[in-house]
C-alpha cells in the first residue's frame, strides 16, 4: 500500500505545473514583487528581495518593522540573510507611510553602508526601492547606486 501511495504522488507532482519564479529585469519588477506587503501601511517596514545570478528571485525576508517615522535596518542582519540564502543580488525596499518618495538622509547612508558591505562578500546590490501611495522611488533609476 505504501508503495502504491509513494508512485501515486509522484506521478501528482510530476503532472503539476512548474512554479514560475520571477526575474528582476527593471526595478518596477521589484516594486510589482513587494508592493502589496508594503502599500497602506501606518508604520514602516524593510524587507529584502534576495537574487541569483540571473536576477531569479530566491527569497523575500522581513528585517525590521518600525513606527510612523522610520524603522531600523541592520547592515549585518541584511548581509547575514544574503550570505546564509547564498544570493549573488540584494534589492532592499522599505516603505514611508507619509508618502513622500523622497529618501533621507539616513536612506542614502544606510544604502552606502550595505552597498559597500555586500561589496565585499560579492553580492551586488541592485537597488534600494521606496515606497509610498501607490508609486516608489528607485536609487537605481535615479543613478544613486
Amino acid at each position: 500500500m505504501s508503495i502504491v501511495a509513494a508512485l501515486e504522488l509522484g506521478r501528482r507532482h510530476k503532472n503539476e505545473a512548474p512554479i514560475e519564479i520571477p526575474i528582476i529585469k527593471a526595478s518596477r519588477d521589484g516594486y510589482n514583487i513587494i508592493k502589496h506587503k508594503l502599500e497602506d501601511l501606518p508604520f514602516e517596514e524593510f524587507w529584502i528581495l534576495l537574487l541569483s545570478r540571473s536576477n531569479k528571485v530566491k527569497s523575500t525576508h522581513l528585517i525590521s518593522r518600525g513606527g510612523i517615522t522610520g524603522t531600523v535596518a541592520d547592515v549585518k542582519i541584511i548581509l547575514k540573510k544574503a550570505i546564509e540564502n547564498l544570493a549573488s543580488g540584494l534589492i532592499l525596499v522599505h516603505n514611508h507611510p507619509s508618502g513622500n518618495l523622497k529618501p533621507s538622509q539616513s536612506d542614502i547612508e544606510l544604502t552606502e553602508k550595505i552597498k559597500a558591505g555586500a561589496s565585499i562578500m560579492d553580492i551586488q546590490l541592485l537597488d534600494h526601492l521606496i515606497i509610498g501611495d501607490g508609486d516608489y522611488y528607485s536609487f537605481a533609476d535615479n543613478s544613486r547606486l
